[in-house]
């Protein structure tokens, strides 16, 4: 059963935009934190952005001022708007959510390449 879908991905030049969404399965219910994750080959996953149920966001230091996060609860999805792409921000992007009683869901991953 498949409970975070993901889509957006793909390539784009240095400097372009892509947008990620990430929809959560209505059995995933009491969502209190969606967030996105990435990881390059050879590194360790890393926080991108989440955001809180009530909007509050944090941000990986190497997105801010490029990258926003946002959400629509009523469809549980959540947004990630990325501008000024860099080479660096190549990476597969996970989808997180954090639920009530301590649950956590991971998506399949989406990829992102920046490149010319």
């Amino acid at each position: 059963q498949v409970q975070l879908v993901e889509s957006g991905g793909g390539l784009v030049q240095p400097g372009g935009s892509l947008r990620l969404s990430c929809a959560a399965s209505s059995s995933i219910f009491s969502i209190n934190v969606m967030g996105w994750y990435r990881q390059a080959p050879g590194n360790q996953r890393e926080l991108v952005a989440r955001i809180i149920r009530g909007g509050s966001t944090n941000y990986a230091d190497s997105v801010k001022g490029r990258f926003t996060i946002s959400r629509d609860n009523a469809k549980n999805t959540a947004y990630l708007q990325m501008n000024s792409l860099k080479a660096e921000d190549t990476a597969v992007y996970y989808c997180n959510v954090e639920a009530g009683f301590s649950r956590q869901f991971w998506g399949q991953g989406t990829q992102v390449t920046v490149s010319v």
